[in-house]
């Protein structure tokens, strides 16, 4: 058995050891529940097994290659083979050198089946890498899918939250103006009071201006009469006297 074939058959025999527990686990994936972490290492064995498929799909393609080639060979020599009888036949060539021709063409086709199940094994297992990858691909767009769901639901949410504390802040601004509103009604009426008692001093003061000016008027005139008579009994100086003589003499 080749070992691709071993590979590939081990793989199948052991899939419920294998495969059914990569079943289980993403059956048991719900991307509703799952963490950050379990996305974590869900990708790291997708990434693994990724690798491992890079690789199968390598070496598949050798193994299909060296299929194609073998069979265009053995195509070739039977061509050839047509042709060396008459040879033979005609000694252009000796029977040691077409026997072993024979033994080289038996052996490219007694290998050829074998090679066949070696590429055969080679796809199988890739195949099978390959629905593991497809697998775990699709539970990780699942996981992806619903946390993009639940940042939507989550800023929704988040939305819905600033606007009732907008509404609440908008609400504590009016009861604040509504609270201004009614103290600026208060001081209203406190300066309508004031320019009351500021009226009524007014007045005071106009019927004390009236009864105050007899008063005033008369202290005026005797203050004039003061200056009168302190003006009067002036001492007269000497050469104001000597002035006064003087002008009565011309």
């Amino acid at each position: 058995m080749s070992g691709w074939g071993l590979t590939a058959n081990l793989l199948s025999k052991h899939f419920s050891a294998v495969g059914d527990k990569l079943s289980e686990t993403i059956a048991a994936w719900d991307p509703e529940t799952a963490t950050e972490a379990d996305r974590d290492r869900l990708n790291e064995t997708l990434m693994d097994t990724a690798q491992k498929l890079a690789t199968a799909r390598n070496a598949f393609n050798k193994e299909h290659d060296d299929v194609v080639k073998l069979r265009a060979l053995i195509a070739n020599d039977e061509k050839v083979a047509e042709s060396l009888g008459d040879r033979l036949a005609a000694g252009s060539i000796s029977e040691s050198a077409v026997s072993k021709f024979c033994d080289e063409l038996e052996g490219e086709k007694a290998r050829l089946p074998q090679e066949i199940q070696e590429e055969a094994d080679a796809k199988e297992y890739l195949d099978q890498l390959q629905q593991v990858v497809d697998a775990f691909s699709k539970s990780l767009s699942d996981f992806d899918a619903q946390a993009k769901k639940n940042m939507q639901v989550l800023a929704s949410a988040q939305a819905q939250k600033d606007l009732q504390a907008l509404r609440l802040q908008r609400q504590a601004e009016l009861d604040g103006l509504n609270g201004i509103a009614s103290h600026s009604s208060a001081m209203a009426a406190l300066t309508k009071k004031a320019q009351a008692v500021s009226s009524e001093a007014a007045g005071m003061r106009i019927v004390a201006d009236i009864k105050q000016k007899p008063l005033d008027d008369a202290k005026e005139i005797e203050d004039i009469r003061h200056s009168v008579s302190m003006t009067g009994g002036a001492t007269e100086s000497v050469v104001d006297r000597l002035k006064r003589l003087s002008s009565k003499a011309s």
